[in-house]
């Protein structure tokens, strides 16, 4: 299994239940095709950078993830599909960075 990172920019109109509705539906999608969720960020509404289908705020979500490069492929195709998806990316991370976000930490001295 590889390591996937996913970013959503979902409709700002939607209302806080259906947006953790259509996060929910997309892992399940994962998980019924092999896959492990990992940490889900919900970002928040934030202004976009330019105008995308007239719309100039969007609700970004972070969706970690481990699966098959097939079960990416299939979530791709449903999130393109969705209409309440703006835009998304599926970007394939490496195995370290895997995982919630940690506190910043003082880099080690190199001796």
């Amino acid at each position: 299994m590889r390591a996937y990172e996913v970013m959503v920019i979902l409709d700002a109109d939607l209302d806080e239940d259906a947006i953790r509705a259509a996060v929910q539906r997309w892992l399940e999608i994962i998980e019924s095709n092999g896959g492990q969720r990992g940490h889900v960020d919900h970002w928040g509404k934030r202004r976009l950078a330019y105008e995308i289908r007239k719309r100039t705020e969007g609700y970004y979500v972070v969706v970690q993830a481990k699966s098959e490069p097939a079960a990416m492929a299939e979530l791709g195709r449903v999130l393109s599909l969705a209409d309440e998806v703006i835009r998304h990316k599926v970007l394939r991370i490496p195995e370290q960075v895997y995982g919630p976000p940690k506190a910043s930490v003082a880099p080690a001295s190199v001796e």
